[in-house]
């Protein structure tokens, strides 16, 4: 599976986007419940959203993201499309320092 990370920039403000706002929640919980949709919210201080994105490959990204709302609805002005592969932080799982060192003497 890829990651993506979506920003969506806006024509118009959060006011304007109301009328659309019921079906673009309800998209992305919709999306986050099927494990497709792992991070979204706005971007503060800017008329913009960041989302990130699990799915098979950018085909099925493409798909997901020409079924969103607020992109159906001609709010979105402009999308920046990223792969993304996380490697490090407090989200990654991480391996049991304590069996990392008994592994790297020997198993002692």
């Amino acid at each position: 599976m890829a990651k993506f990370v979506v920003e969506f920039e806006y024509n118009v403000d959060r006011e304007g986007r109301q009328g659309l706002h019921p079906a673009h929640a309800e998209n992305l919980y919709r999306l986050a419940e099927s494990g497709v949709l792992l991070l979204g919210g706005p971007v503060i201080g800017d008329n913009a959203g960041l989302l990130l994105y699990e799915v098979a490959d950018r085909e099925e990204l493409q798909k997901v993201l020409d079924e969103e709302p607020y992109v159906r609805g001609g709010v979105v002005a402009g999308t920046r499309i990223r792969e993304w592969a996380p490697g490090k932080g407090a989200w990654i799982s991480v391996p049991d320092r304590a069996e990392e060192a008994l592994s790297s003497e020997g198993g002692r």
